[in-house]
């Protein structure tokens, strides 16, 4: 890549740069940059020349990212979020009039278990708009460094510094079975765990989860039969089969409850990780972004079981 003089480089152009690799897409980018499409593909152009590279290449209606591109969108997005910041900061923040859009990254399921709450806290105090999306949790640093993601919620897992994290719960697991399962009754040991067909809760399409990657350090496997991305499709097939689920206790939806009579029992004793730790996390770029802050902080009380809203 040819030398690039800072000085005369266009931040807008960094912006729009930004928008059409988080967008996938010049039509979209124009309509979150509130630009015309010419004006985007103008960008683009300069864009073009300055890294001397073509930095996306047209895949039917997608915008796909060179290498070029892949390599500087990390450190690009993070100094425009650590710049939004400041200038955020500048200013006092009000929730309530603050026009924002935060995605927040959750494993697959995972929706109904606090959503609503926090939904009720949002719209209560606050301007700002969620979006919830899925992740790979390969991807999650690149994600939040990239803006995709403004944080996230998932289980213990390291990253680097530049990814901060809080505990929110521990969890207790519990099994749910039909009422009627002819295994299950008020509880069950470790060898009627593992003799049982399950249903796994996830947004990814394969891999071990930290439960069945603990029990095959120990020698054990379950055979899970079915992956899927939400707890109300899991407990009616629960409801329907001999089939068991396991979840976390505490965040198990009411209507999962209401709407089938499935039994719930305590998960085995030596069941390893019995208890699920649940974690948010953000990118250092982000940690004194207030919108950022706010809905990290209405997360913690949705968890700590808090009923009223945080100025």
């Amino acid at each position: 890549m040819k030398t690039i003089n800072t000085t005369r480089i266009d931040l807008n152009l960094l912006v729009v740069f930004e928008a059409i690799y988080t967008e996938g897409s010049v039509t979209r980018a124009s309509s979150r940059l509130n630009l015309t499409q010419p004006a985007i593909s103008h960008a683009l152009a300069r864009l073009r020349t300055l890294f001397d590279d073509p930095l996306f290449t047209r895949q039917g209606h997608a915008m796909v990212p060179t290498a070029m591109a892949r390599s500087i969108i990390e450190p690009i997005a993070t100094s425009l979020r650590t710049l939004d910041g400041t200038l955020s900061r500048a200013s006092a923040f009000d929730p309530g009039k603050a026009q924002r859009t935060l995605a927040i990254g959750l494993p697959g399921g995972d929706e109904a278990m606090f959503l609503p709450a926090l939904l009720r806290r949002v719209l209560t105090a606050s301007c700002i708009d969620l979006v919830v999306v899925p992740f790979d949790r390969g991807q999650l640093e690149s994600r939040l460094a990239s803006g995709k993601m403004d944080m996230a919620l998932d289980g213990p897992w390291s990253h680097s510094p530049n990814v901060l994290r809080q505990p929110l719960a521990t969890e207790r697991l519990v099994v749910m079975a039909r009422r009627d399962h002819p295994e299950v009754g008020n509880g069950m040991d470790m060898g009627t765990y593992l003799r049982q067909q399950h249903i796994l809760v996830t947004s990814a399409r394969q891999g071990a989860t930290l439960l069945d990657a603990e029990l095959n350090r120990l020698g054990m496997q379950r055979r899970i039969r079915l992956r899927c991305q939400d707890y109300l499709a899991a407990g009616q097939i629960v409801a329907e089969t001999d089939l068991i689920l396991t979840l976390p206790a505490a965040r198990r939806p009411d209507h999962i409850d209401g709407a089938f009579d499935n039994r719930i029992v305590p998960a085995p004793a030596e069941l390893p990780l019995a208890e699920k730790e649940i974690c948010l996390y953000w990118h250092a770029s982000a940690d004194g972004d207030p919108a950022n802050r706010w809905i990290r902080e209405q997360l913690r009380q949705v968890f700590s079981g808090a009923t009223a809203p945080v100025a």
